[in-house]
């Protein structure tokens, strides 16, 4: 791994973290539904850094089948947000 890449997955650590502080005090259920969007956003951008350093294509896949099923999760949270499920 390069410099570079070090310092990426460090941003990437840092912002995890401060998602999940964000997840667990957030103040209400839309923030927290923010927070989970987020974290699964950094999560996909994991497995695209994992991708690229580790050279196989799998990763990819995994994250964008994990960002199809991210997608539809908050559609739920958002409509059980909004109305109630």
């Amino acid at each position: 791994m390069k410099v570079v890449d070090l310092i990426y997955l460090g941003l990437l650590a840092f912002a995890t973290i401060l998602m999940v502080v964000r997840l667990t005090k957030g103040p209400d259920t839309a923030n927290r539904a923010m927070a989970l969007d987020t974290l699964t956003t950094l999560f996909v951008a994991l497995f695209v850094f994992f991708a690229f350093v580790f050279g196989r294509s799998f990763y990819m896949d995994v994250a964008v089948v994990y960002a199809i099923i991210s997608f539809v999760g908050v559609l739920v949270v958002a409509r059980f947000i909004e109305r109630g499920l």
